[in-house]
């Protein structure tokens, strides 16, 4: 990723990292690129699951938008990973 530029020191579980380190072999991208993207997803999920319980508490949800909240999931995951699912829902 070209747009990188902060460079900081994390400490991370022994499994973690190694979890960390195979995910992002599997992926063909640098460990560094692989948790720019797992902490990009972390965010947008945050973000989209505040949304959605906003929706839910204004009792707007319902079977359809369920429906485009999962397809509003997939587009996330088209264009910061290709599509792939990496984290169970």
């Amino acid at each position: 990723m070209s747009d990188m530029t902060a460079k900081v020191t994390l400490s991370f579980a022994d499994a973690t990292i190694e979890t960390a380190r195979e995910s992002a072999k599997r992926a063909g991208v640098s460990l560094s690129a692989w948790m720019d993207r797992a902490a990009q997803e972390r965010v947008l999920r945050e973000i989209f699951t505040a949304h959605a319980d906003a929706v839910r508490r204004a009792g707007l949800d319902n079977e359809k938008d369920a429906l485009a909240d999962e397809q509003d999931i997939e587009a996330v995951d088209r264009v910061l990973f290709g599509g792939a699912r990496l984290a169970p829902r």
